[in-house]
């Protein structure tokens, strides 16, 4: 899908891969923003709110707006060096997935990625 078709409403953008929606759109917030700490400027709380999409192994991710940005800075410079970063795990109740850092705890991830 083309980032072109996306009409100019509420839709959120939808990004070619994660390294185009790393710099096109976690890099500018981030300098706009640098006390941001997650893509929703908040400190805490979750939400359903969706921040943007990217392209991943076929499939269209959903990275919601309380992700961690330093989370998505360390799954950038692993995708910088050649690496594929992120592993795809099974949500709990096997209904979907989720996108989770190699070599990172999944324990509170801070990662909030869906397919």
């Amino acid at each position: 899908m083309s980032e072109t078709n996306i009409p100019m409403t509420n839709t959120k953008e939808i990004f070619a891969d994660f390294k185009t929606f790393y710099t096109k759109a976690v890099e500018p917030l981030k300098k706009a923003n640098p006390s941001f700490i997650r893509l929703d400027g908040k400190l805490k709380g979750d939400t359903r709110i969706v921040f943007a999409y990217f392209q991943y192994q076929d499939k269209k991710w959903k990275v919601n707006a309380d992700t961690h940005i330093d989370r998505l800075k360390i799954a950038f410079e692993e995708a910088e060096k050649g690496n594929d970063p992120f592993v795809i795990k099974a949500l709990r109740d096997n209904r979907g997935e989720y996108l989770a850092i190699k070599g990172q705890p999944v324990r509170d991830s801070k990662l909030y990625i869906y397919a």
